[in-house]
């Protein structure tokens, strides 16, 4: 079995890429279509050639990481029999939700949630090394040392709420 791992945006990327590199991620490289995660919402036609190449015997499970999962997911016909499932790992509403349960500011948000998205209020609220928040991969992968990474899955987990068909990142953590 091969995963194709899609998340949805650059920060997404950096995290899981951060998870890899300290040994917390479940997937390991050599187990994930072309020993990486991709940052795509769809199959492209490089992804579409990748699982068409595999043998005849080998599957492929998509894990799709990201806030917003509602969009139609596309698999090209003649690779459907390749494909064993899909999976979905939430960070609603956005990413940024993270940081700011990191930051012990969760109820501090909940009081402005309707007028600002996560991002905007991270921006406005979070410092880290003396930079505001950024959704850069260079400040995510900066910010979140193995402690917060294991704290922050944990009470996300804890804290928010998905529907039956969407898991959370924890679950995909070591």
């Amino acid at each position: 079995m091969k995963y194709l791992v899609l998340l949805e945006g650059n920060t997404e990327k950096a995290f899981i890429e951060l998870l890899m590199d300290k040994g917390m991620f479940k997937i390991d490289a050599d187990d994930m279509l072309d020993l990486r995660p991709h940052q795509k919402r769809q199959i492209d036609p490089v992804l579409h050639a990748l699982i068409r190449q595999l043998p005849p015997e080998e599957k492929v499970k998509i894990i799709k990481i990201g806030d917003k999962l509602s969009d139609k997911f596309k698999i090209p016909k003649d690779i459907k029999e390749k494909i064993d499932s899909e999976e979905k790992y939430c960070t609603k509403p956005e990413f940024e939700m993270l940081i700011i349960i990191s930051e012990g500011l969760y109820d501090e948000y909940q009081k402005v949630k309707s007028k600002k998205k996560p991002k905007v209020f991270a921006k406005e609220n979070i410092k880290h090394n003396g930079r505001r928040y950024t959704n850069s991969q260079e400040w995510i992968k900066g910010y979140f040392d193995e402690d917060k990474i294991t704290y922050v899955l944990n009470e996300y987990k804890k804290l928010s709420k998905h529907t039956k068909t969407e898991y959370f990142l924890k679950d995909l953590s070591r």
